[in-house]
């Protein structure tokens, strides 16, 4: 396939994508939420299994802690929902499937290629989230290979706000230094060639 078809192809489905993105949030019905990640999933293919362990991975624990919250808060004053709860869950689900499956099949940077300004966002956003996953595996290995026994509350704490703000800076260091390198290739001049 010709990569300017391609790059059709993948801009039509991230459209696709966000039309979805719409419709899945303006839905408030449990079948419908069910029959769209139902829908995601057989798009998925033999990979469903494997998405559906990233949606659990990825999301769970959020939603396992905001439904215990829902519970406690509305069970005592008699307005708790088992259907909104439900609703709530498998928009969530629904949402963060079709989120991971799009990342996983559509290059962002050919379906956005038609705007300099989103290619610049999509680049940035990559470089950036590329070094702080790497950094942040450096600071959890280089905590690890320090301590002997389980360290306390108290310095997993003093050590992630430590990590927190070695990463603002590194964040704001790597940005400056991208846009520079971008910079020196013409990205931002107007009448460069394209």
């Amino acid at each position: 396939m010709r990569p300017e078809s391609r790059a059709g192809l993948e801009r039509a489905a991230l459209v696709l994508y966000l039309a979805a993105v719409v419709a899945l949030t303006s839905v408030h019905d449990s079948q419908v939420l069910a029959a769209a990640l139902g829908l995601v999933l057989i798009l998925a293919g033999r990979q469903a299994l494997a998405l559906m362990r990233r949606v659990l991975v990825s999301v769970g624990p959020f939603c396992a802690l905001v439904s215990a919250s829902y519970a406690v808060m509305m069970a005592p004053a008699g307005r708790f929902s088992a259907d909104y709860l439900i609703l709530v869950n498998l928009r969530v689900a629904a949402l963060t499937a079709l989120t991971l499956l799009v990342v996983q099949r559509i290059k962002l940077a050919r379906a956005l290629g038609f705007s300099r300004g989103l290619l610049f966002v999509v680049t940035l956003a990559t470089s950036q989230a590329l070094t702080l996953r790497r950094v942040v595996e450096d600071y959890r290995l280089a905590l690890k290979s320090r301590t002997l026994v389980r360290l306390g509350l108290r310095d997993r704490y003093r050590h992630s706000a430590a990590s927190a703000a070695r990463l603002l800076s590194k964040a704001l260091h790597q940005s400056g230094e991208i846009a520079l390198a971008m910079r020196a290739r013409g990205f931002f001049d107007d009448d460069a060639p394209r």
